[in-house]
């Protein structure tokens, strides 16, 4: 969501982390695929045509994006955290992985809570739309 925001260079970096973020608890997924693709369809073409090629560590890549503006690094962390909540599965790993993006972010709690509150009301919007199609 509004990931077309980004600089060219931060959605590289997005892509990237992103990457990190759904291979942490092991392999992608089909519907992890999925979403990376929907993601970088959202972000434009040169994101389409990027492929996740950066010898960047994890801990880089918070960095870089640690050292951004506030509202970069809340776009960001929404988007990694609707990522993890996509799906049916939140490991341990993701888990971590999102409070360690967090405090690398420096994101309150309070913070936390109200994107949390946008990623479960777009989910909810996604299955209320999906049980009126299927109607």
């Amino acid at each position: 969501m509004f990931l077309s925001l980004l600089t060219k260079e931060e959605k590289y970096y997005f892509i990237d982390l992103l990457v990190k973020v759904v291979n942490v608890d092991g392999d992608p997924t089909e519907t992890e695929l999925q979403i990376i693709n929907r993601l970088k369809y959202e972000m434009g073409e040169d994101a389409l045509k990027y492929r996740s090629k950066s010898n960047m560590s994890l801990d880089k890549l918070i960095e870089y994006f640690a050292n951004k503006p506030k509202a970069t690094k809340n776009l960001v962390f929404m988007n990694l955290v609707s990522t993890a909540l996509y799906d049916e599965f939140y490991s341990v790993e993701e888990h971590l992985l999102i409070e360690q993006i967090q405090s690398a972010f420096d994101i309150s709690n309070k913070k936390k809570s109200e994107l949390m509150k946008i990623v479960y009301a777009e989910r909810d919007l996604r299955e209320k739309a999906k049980r009126i199609i299927a109607e």
